[in-house]
């Protein structure tokens, strides 16, 4: 059977701990970034933990290599 293509923006948008939580990288953090407040700005290097199991569904399907790295 052959190998499944990685959706490459979803393997940049997405990283997996050793413990096996998927990570997400917050959203607006490419331009416009005078409007957003020092606190806001502050946030953007931190990750979140996707809890909903129908997005690590679907990024597993996206992305199957990705618990590999």
């Amino acid at each position: 059977m052959p190998k499944i293509k990685t959706h490459k923006a979803t393997s940049k948008r997405f990283r997996l701990t050793g413990r096996g939580k998927l990570m997400r990288t917050k959203l607006g953090k490419s331009h416009l970034r005078r409007k957003k407040s020092r606190r806001i700005k502050a946030m953007f290097p931190e990750m979140h933990e996707v809890t909903s199991k129908g997005v690590i569904k679907r990024v597993q399907k996206l992305a199957p290599y990705l618990h590999q790295k």
